[in-house]
């Protein structure tokens, strides 16, 4: 497409006759090649104008900017109102709008997203569509994945990963959809089929400051906001936030399919049965029959994505004896209470849990599938939202036995400031605990003290194999430094 039948789709000012073909978009100057059309974004740390030269020198053809080119400027330049939006509008023309061409699910919430992304992708494989994902694990299309640089990309990326996925045959993708990246306009003119919402709790306030404001930009992947609206929206009702979506887009006229353990939904869930060495059982109710369901994923909270991703993989017409057969091999994501292989006579279970709430559901779960201690071990990010730091610490006291306070990726702010504050939520209740900023160390004793029965959670970063002190990223992972710590205490 030309850049001036683009510009005139956006809406943009052009100082060309734009004649030349686009044939890539991107935000990031590294991916810039001939045909390329660059937006470049004034972001909160880096002005992606400083970069201009340099994509032109690599071949693009044209800029996206909010402000006018400078004198003398002699490519293609589109000024627009908002260059964020832009660039996602553009990018959906440029790769053919390829969220079209294949069925795509849209998962946000605060807690559960990545899981659901998981079922929904395994649904889809066991009803014999070839399916794609954007998680914050990982990106895959088919057998091919790489590793998440974000949990949601931006708009060029995604639909730059779309196209591939359309290309390569897939039917399916299903992308986990974060508020920050909603409110960016990340997902702008994507075509969901489905959208699910799984839940709100705090989070994220760093960057949204009330709880209305977090919600409203959850809202804009349901309400039309993004540019069109979905074919259906998935609602886990149990949540007080998710009973005011799907009232109001039920009021809308939207098709709404609800969700719940707790009582009347389209979805429903009862007899529900854990076990740390089987998984999780129940029955699942829905409008077109109900079916017993054993799935390998421990805990009620899985519940929870199991119903979203049964109630999408409905949505899209697949067959419930197929999507109980996926339900039953879909490990999950990793990280996601995740047990530790140990031949002992306790459990160590890693998990991601990085909010009070999802704090909360994890020890809940724990505390349901053993008869001993559950010991806790945790800590907070830096440069992140301060306030869930004292309700995480409150949480951890009100639900475990001992808590080993340590540091998580503590960024640039001193570890030793946020294990205070971390306290300070702990000595509301009357657990015992214990400070120790080297993680690893925390997590040796944390194992070492764990006796017959007991489960040791480790909180916070999951599936991550990095952690960030000052500006410097450091392999480390929970699971590999929880087996060396289990090697050394049976050496003994």
């Amino acid at each position: 497409m030309t850049i001036s039948e683009i510009a005139k789709l956006l809406e943009a000012q052009l100082n060309s006759n734009g004649d030349e073909i686009a044939t890539n978009v991107t935000h990031d100057s590294r991916q810039a090649r001939e045909g390329t059309l660059f937006a470049a974004i004034k972001g909160s740390t880096v002005d992606g104008h400083r970069f201009i030269d340099d994509v032109l020198r690599r071949g693009a053809v044209g800029v996206i900017s909010e402000f006018d080119p400078p004198d003398g400027f002699s490519r293609s330049w589109l000024k627009v109102v908002d260059a964020r939006k832009a660039l996602a509008k553009a990018a959906s023309i440029v790769f053919g709008d390829p969220s079209h061409h294949l069925d795509l699910v849209g998962i946000t919430g605060t807690n559960g997203k990545t899981t659901t992304t998981y079922l929904c992708y395994a649904l889809a494989e066991a009803a014999g569509v070839k399916p794609a994902m954007l998680t914050t694990v990982e990106y895959r299309i088919g057998e091919k994945s790489e590793e998440a640089i974000r949990t949601t990309p931006e708009a060029s990326d995604t639909n730059r990963f779309l196209r591939q996925a359309v290309d390569d045959g897939c039917g399916f993708a299903a992308m986990e959809a974060s508020s920050q990246a909603i409110d960016l306009h990340r997902c702008d003119w994507l075509r969901f089929r489905v959208a699910v919402f799984t839940n709100l709790t705090q989070d994220h306030l760093d960057y949204h400051h009330t709880m209305e404001n977090y919600f409203d930009a959850k809202k804009k992947l349901f309400d039309g906001r993004l540019g069109e609206r979905p074919g259906t929206s998935v609602v886990n009702i149990d949540d007080e936030w998710g009973v005011l979506l799907a009232n109001d887009l039920v009021a809308r006229g939207q098709r709404v399919v609800t969700f719940s353990q707790n009582g009347r939904a389209d979805l429903t869930a009862e007899n529900i049965g854990v076990s740390l060495l089987s998984g999780t059982s129940f029955l699942l109710r829905t409008p077109v029959g109900d079916r017993d369901v054993h799935s390998p994923l421990v805990g009620r909270p899985h519940v929870y994505n199991m119903l979203a991703a049964t109630a999408a993989a409905l949505e899209l017409g697949y067959d419930l004896d197929l999507i109980v057969g996926g339900l039953s091999r879909c490990a999950g994501a990793p990280g996601r209470f995740e047990r530790v292989q140990n031949d002992g006579d306790f459990a160590v279970v890693v998990d991601y849990a990085h909010t009070d709430d999802a704090l909360l559901n994890t020890l809940r779960t724990a505390r349901a599938l053993t008869e001993g201690r559950v010991i806790t071990v945790f800590g907070c990010g830096g440069d992140r939202d301060k306030t869930k730091r004292v309700p995480m610490g409150r949480v951890a006291g009100e639900n475990s036995d001992l808590v080993y306070i340590t540091s998580d990726n503590p960024r640039t702010e001193d570890p030793l400031k946020i294990i205070e504050q971390i306290e300070a939520g702990v000595r509301t209740t009357k657990t015992e605990f214990s400070s120790i900023s080297d993680r690893r160390m925390a997590i040796q004793r944390a194992i070492v003290e764990a006796k017959a029965g007991d489960v040791v959670i480790i909180a916070g970063k999951g599936h991550e194999n990095y952690q960030i002190i000052g500006n410097e990223k450091f392999h480390f992972d929970d699971r590999e430094v929880a087996l060396e710590a289990l090697g050394k205490r049976v050496e003994l």
